[in-house]
């Protein structure tokens, strides 16, 4: 019996864009869905940009306004690839449309503009899903499973940290199509938004709700030329941001991240401590988790390096025979499939729309925390 097909209209070219792309192309190829995922039109301002990167990827068509491609009817699933300040306005007409929608993060550029989002998502009843792919690293979904079997105990630390170093150069313009990272307009914020959203979904997933944030921030370079402008113009986002945060379980935090860590591309690490056992995880090292077990016989006692890739693992069995691992990518291919196979049962697993409006909520109080010099609790959706 043929499958029902699953049309994708995916919203931007770039980084993201491949990431995804090669998601939905690989998905259907490694786990067993209902549905069979058609790279059905790829949508960019250029239409030469567009068509290149539609043929790439095996997109059947093109589109060079996002509207049109909301208001076709061939179109199943939004896939929202494009920077920040265009997901409130792309995902609003699409929920309208009633299509599903998946988009990358952060949702919104502040809470009010995520909080819009999911309101009109759970309004038309669309499934959604936010590309926090770090949850589907089959390492960081087993961390998961052992925080929930109780091995951990009582939670006492959450230690996360996000280091790179592409931006120590003064003379680095912002603004345009490769750098509207450091546009705030463009961006909402830097690398809180940026690279601790990430940091705070995953230990949100794993520890629970963070209930308030005591921070600080720093912006290195505080003028650079405007790509767009041609103008020198203030630098609004931050550069760096480091926080402590207390959880609703009582355990205690530290995050930071920061784009000026000279030797670091994209340094992420978490450890959680707990009565009974503590955990490590290196995204460098991202087929690997570090365990220590407490309860172990004495002489034995000591960290464990478990490699990631048998079968009883998490996604492993998809793959390959044990002992051979997988990449980032395949975080992406996790979640698709995920989203997917979510649909084939009725109900589509998170991070949704919501989850990440949460995260957004931790990411306000965190720059509001380090404006204001003060302790900031975490608004609950």
């Amino acid at each position: 019996m043929a499958k029902k097909k699953l049309n994708i209209g995916m919203v931007g070219y770039g980084f993201m864009g491949r990431a995804h792309s090669n998601a939905f192309r690989k998905a259907g190829n490694f786990f067993p869905l209902d549905y069979d995922i058609v790279l059905k039109a790829a949508c960019a301002r250029s239409a030469e940009k567009a068509q290149s990167f539609a043929g790439n990827w095996g997109y059947e068509s093109i589109e060079t306004d996002w509207r049109k491609l909301i208001e076709r009817k061939d179109i199943d699933v939004i896939d929202i690839a494009s920077p920040n300040d265009t997901h409130r306005e792309i995902a609003l007409a699409a929920a309208a449309a009633g299509k599903m929608i998946l988009c990358e993060k952060p949702l919104g550029r502040n809470s009010k503009e995520s909080e819009e989002m999911t309101l009109a998502v759970e309004k038309a009843g669309v499934a959604n899903m936010v590309w926090y792919n770090y949850r589907r690293v089959p390492a960081v979904t087993m961390a998961k499973q052992l925080i929930e079997e109780g091995r951990l105990g009582r939670i006492f630390h959450y230690r996360a940290k996000f280091l790179q170093d592409w931006t120590i150069n003064a003379d680095l313009p912002q603004g345009g199509a490769a750098l509207w990272r450091l546009d705030k307009d463009v961006a909402g914020s830097g690398v809180t938004g940026d690279l601790l959203a990430h940091c705070i979904d995953t230990a949100m997933w794993l520890n629970g709700p963070i209930t308030e944030v005591s921070a600080m921030t720093e912006t290195f370079v505080k003028e650079r030329m405007h790509n767009l402008t041609g103008k020198v113009e203030s630098v609004g986002i931050d550069d760096a941001s480091l926080f402590l945060a207390r959880f609703a379980n009582g355990s205690l935090a530290t995050f930071e991240a920061t784009r000026y860590a000279r030797g670091h591309k994209a340094l992420y690490t978490l450890e959680m401590n707990g009565e009974n056992a503590s955990l490590f995880w290196d995204l460098h090292d991202l087929h690997r988790l570090q365990y220590f077990d407490h309860g172990d016989e004495g002489k034995l006692r000591g960290w464990k390096s478990i490699h990631i890739s048998d079968g009883d693992q998490p996604y492993m069995k998809n793959w390959w025979v044990p002992g051979l691992q997988i990449g980032y990518e395949h975080s992406f291919v996790h979640q698709a499939a995920d989203f997917v196979m979510g649909l084939g049962a009725g109900n589509v697993p998170g991070p949704s729309f919501r989850d990440a409006l949460q995260t957004d909520y931790v990411t306000e109080a965190v720059l509001a925390s380090a404006a204001e010099k003060a302790w900031k609790p975490v608004k609950a959706s």
